[in-house]
């Protein structure tokens, strides 16, 4: 069986941290010398004062969201993650549509429960699929 439990946290802890925007809280998420990929072939935000200020600029705790995961698989301390996102109509700017993003996570994280590389692949469901 899959022992989830370090990656469930750490997500709960993401959650928290989207929701607050809080840079202390976005900052415990990564170690120090995080590597953090936007897109699979993206050039890399390095360290976590970079992750931070990725984030922050982001600004999506001011927005309506939901999201919803399932660890998939892990080896040692890599965690595939699926989820889903969703943004209500309006809230993104996205000429006032509905905006789903279906997601795959790669998330390396220290025995301490910070990552140490986040890789995320998304994919904008059309209007009428979610």
């Amino acid at each position: 069986m899959l022992d989830t439990t370090r990656i469930d946290g750490w997500l709960e802890r993401y959650r928290g941290a989207w929701t607050t925007d809080d840079p202390a809280e976005v900052a415990q998420l990564f170690a120090d010398d995080v590597r953090y990929l936007t897109a699979p072939f993206a050039e890399p935000l390095e360290g976590v004062d970079e992750v931070t200020a990725y984030w922050l600029g982001e600004a999506e705790s001011g927005i309506s969201w939901s999201f919803e995961y399932e660890v998939l698989a892990s080896e040692g301390d890599l965690f595939v993650v699926r989820a889903v996102t969703r943004y209500p109509e309006g809230t993104r700017g996205a000429g006032g549509r509905r905006e789903v993003f279906h997601n795959l996570w790669l998330v390396t994280l220290t025995d301490d429960g910070q990552a140490t590389e986040f890789v995320e692949y998304f994919m904008l469901a059309p209007d009428d699929d979610e």
